[in-house]
């Protein structure tokens, strides 16, 4: 049991943090936070976020206090309180009396670290200068490659991005509205500031769902018409099986996780949408009748959706790139065998390297004579997004004014064999 004192939710906090160090990401950890308020659970993962977000700036300010490197927890405990004070604006006399007490809740090494915790802190509060600390930079795994493909300029506006967080963002059925959204160019719905999902306009009702802007346009460079009969392949969550569903197509959502389909029914149900979901691993499954499209959004390594995670950049290496390529050319390839000459599909990824994105497409060119890549004109995106091969490239520092986008890749592939 927490001591007299103690702040369930900056405690929910250190948990947390101990997990990712762990590999347990955020959204894994729902464990670490049983038996805290629903209110207290939420502001423990927001908290938990913004250390993420800006840890090695809090480093900065701490490491000019300290004189010895403090445990893994107590280290949390200085940059939690130092992001609540210089970046969240909390009162410093409050947030330093928390942390003081947080500290003592960690047994005797606390008790002995908690005189440290307050000096160094106190000091903190008046740190000028928070604002011009460079944000927290992609690991050099993703780094390196980044800056190669977009340049140094875009890999710092990147991290800026990063830094900055994300709104929410949904996709509406056609003429649904949210007072107080911004309806953006490509035609998502984007929500600014804290919101409870289910208690905005329009939930109960199924008028939208949740989904990054970019994350909406892939299924729109499909182009899905009514009656088409279309496989979402590594469909969950399902964001793209519903705007194919209610485009009017005959969907069919297969992915390897029932527990990830059973929130996309769950979505289906509350929108008032319909879909086949088949749980199979996308290599082995065949349709049961001719398909004229596919939406391939194929595992890849996630980094275009650090602004949303940021807890991603701990847990990986980037070790498990290469398996990823491997087995997104084996999606592409099979997928491919699944639609008629003349059929069409949509390969994308949500990340920011080109080795899953943009080589991924010109090495399928290669492997498949005829193949042709058809250049998207999609409303509100920039023309600037195509690429050489004919593809979209979305990033998080495109939309700076209105928040970012997630980093995305994506294609329309069409066989050989059929037009428009």
């Amino acid at each position: 049991m927490a001591k007299q004192g103690v702040d369930m939710a900056r405690s929910g906090v250190l948990r947390l943090l101990a997990g990712v160090r762990d590999g347990l990401s955020l959204s894994d950890q729902t464990g670490a936070l049983k038996g805290l308020a629903p209110a207290d659970q939420a502001r423990a993962g927001r908290l938990a976020a913004a250390v993420l977000r800006h840890q090695s700036r809090a480093d900065a300010v701490i490491g000019t206090y300290v004189t010895r490197k403090p445990t893994p927890q107590v280290a949390d405990v200085l940059r939690l309180a130092v992001v609540e004070m210089l970046e969240l604006g909390g009162a410093a006399h409050g947030v330093v009396d928390a942390a003081v007490n947080l500290t003592r809740s960690l047994g005797k090494k606390g008790e002995a670290a908690a005189g440290m915790v307050n000096a160094v802190l106190r000091k903190a509060a008046g740190h000028g200068g928070w604002s011009a600390l460079p944000p927290q930079p992609m690991p050099a795994w993703l780094r390196e490659p980044v800056a190669i493909a977009y340049g140094e300029d875009a890999a710092l506006a990147i991290e800026s991005a990063h830094q900055a967080g994300a709104p929410l963002d949904l996709t509406p059925k056609p003429g649904v509205l949210i007072e107080g959204a911004d309806l953006l160019p490509t035609g998502s719905l984007r929500i600014h500031g804290p919101a409870q999902v289910s208690a905005l306009p329009g939930f109960a009702g199924g008028d939208w769902w949740v989904q990054d802007a970019a994350a909406a346009l892939p299924a729109r460079l499909l182009d899905p018409r009514p009656g088409e009969r279309i496989a979402d392949l590594c469909a969950a969550p399902g964001g793209k099986t519903l705007q194919l569903a209610a485009a009017g197509a005959q969907v069919t959502a297969v992915d390897i996780s029932p527990a990830r389909l059973k929130r996309v029914a769950e979505n289906l149900n509350r929108c008032g949408l319909s879909a086949d979901l088949v749980a199979a691993d996308a290599l082995d499954w065949r349709p049961d009748a001719p398909l004229d499209a596919i939406l391939l959004d194929a595992p890849c390594s996630a980094t275009g959706t650090i602004r949303r995670h940021p807890d991603l950049p701990f847990l990986r290496d980037g070790s498990g790139i290469p398996a990823l390529v491997d087995l997104q050319a084996r999606l592409i390839d099979h997928a491919l065998s699944l639609i008629p000459p003349g059929g069409r599909m949509v390969y994308a990824v949500c990340s920011l390297l080109p080795d899953e994105g943009e080589a991924q497409v010109a090495a399928a060119l290669s492997r498949h004579p005829g193949l042709t890549v058809e250049t998207p004109a999609l409303p509100g995106t920039d023309p600037a997004w195509i690429t050489p091969e004919g593809g979209l490239r979305t990033r998080p520092d495109y939309w700076p004014d209105r928040g970012g986008m997630d980093g995305f890749f994506m294609a329309r592939l069409r066989k050989r064999g059929g037009g428009g």
